[in-house]
């Protein structure tokens, strides 16, 4: 800015001095602010730090927003972002459709067409099978276990080392206890019996279920009831019971199995592209994690808490709800053992996460044993 003063040393009145700065300051004050268009995925002159408003992030839920504990979580979220941010960063969230199916989310993040994503590690499992030990591992550990591997075990480098080649910045975000194991069109009495079914199958729990002849499908849960209705699918497992009540499966699956061995615990993840987080203000990602931090809390709670009310509501509406004979469970940590195997032999990643998750059991086997009635 040119020197607005004369170049020679004149006095200049005080009064005078005053009224310039003055006219000055109101004059930066009024002055309009340009908005610059920028690509979705890179970082706007908010997210570098700017003053010019609030921040606004496109969130895509895997999970329909009206769904109990996951997709209101989401919503839960952004209500939390926006408070402990006082407006300055704000979260818009959107449930899955048959415009944009849950499964293909990660792909419109990665096309920059949103700027983040709800959901476990599914997408990525299917690309590399150690994510799945990120989402939840067949006969391992409860919710606090995986949270003490995850935050105290080295769980939450090894997950930021496996996120690296994608680009994308990930947040734990949300932790759901044991689900179901399924919905089933007859009684499931043996192994036998699970030969030639179609089924919904997610995770790492679907590698065992193919060794006894289940032909597996992921589906987004958008997608599930019309699959079983039309029969594109024999059987299907989803979640909580409390989650699976919206999809309405009990009206047409009348075989309800329990426990969820394929997934003891389910660890949920807030996914942004890499430029988007290092984009923000650092304000902003502590608010992330501060809120994120509050929705494990509130999912395992919930989780938890309302599982009783929703198998009421199913048993009353004509379903059994069944146990898996202690056969059919031995058979498949059998088959999950040999999964371990195999994925450990093909997979480096998948040897390094297992063998940390393993090592961290095994050092606390006798906190396990002395902590608990027995």
């Amino acid at each position: 800015m040119p020197n607005i003063l004369p170049p020679a040393p004149i006095p200049l009145r005080p009064a005078l001095v005053a009224c310039c700065l003055l006219i000055l300051l109101l004059g930066a004050m009024l002055a309009p602010g340009r908005a610059e268009a920028h690509p979705t995925g890179a970082p706007s002159a908010n997210m570098q730090g700017g003053m010019s408003g609030p921040d606004q992030l496109r969130i895509a839920s895997f999970f329909p927003v009206d769904m109990p504990v996951l997709g209101r979580a989401a919503l839960d979220l952004a209500e939390r972002v926006e408070r402990m941010s006082g407006g300055t960063l704000r979260l818009s969230i959107a449930s899955p459709s048959a415009a944009a199916p849950a499964l293909d989310i990660i792909v419109e993040m990665n096309h920059g067409a949103i700027d983040g994503v709800w959901a476990a590690a599914g997408w990525y499992a299917q690309r590399d099978s150690a994510f799945g030990l990120l989402t939840g591992m067949p006969f391992g550990p409860a919710p606090d276990e995986y949270l003490a591997w995850y935050f105290y075990g080295g769980g939450r480098e090894l997950a930021q080392d496996l996120y690296r080649p994608y680009d994308v910045h990930n947040i734990l975000c949300g932790i759901i206890p044991s689900e179901a194991s399924g919905w089933f069109p007859r009684e499931m009495r043996s192994v036998d019996d699970l030969a030639g079914l179609r089924m919904r199958f997610f995770g790492l729990g679907a590698k065992v279920m193919q060794r006894f002849g289940v032909e597996v499908v992921l589906l987004g849960p958008e997608q599930m009831f019309e699959a079983v209705e039309t029969g594109r699918i024999d059987a299907t497992e989803f979640s909580l019971p409390s989650m699976d009540v919206p999809l309405g499966l009990h009206k047409i699956l009348k075989y309800y199995y329990f426990p969820g061995w394929h997934q003891p615990a389910t660890l949920i993840n807030l996914y942004l592209p890499r430029p988007v987080w290092v984009g923000l203000p650092d304000r902003h990602k502590a608010v992330l994690e501060a809120g994120c931090g509050d929705m494990i809390r509130q999912t395992l709670a919930e989780g938890e808490a309302v599982q009783a009310q929703a198998l009421r509501a199913i048993a009353a509406e004509g379903v059994e709800l069944h146990r898996w004979p202690a056969e059919m469970l031995v058979a498949f940590e059998t088959a999950w053992q040999a999964v371990v195997a195999e994925e450990s032999r093909l997979n480096p990643n998948f040897a390094r996460v297992y063998a940390s998750l393993a090592k961290f059991r095994a050092d606390r086997q006798q906190w396990r044993h002395f902590r608990f009635l027995q």
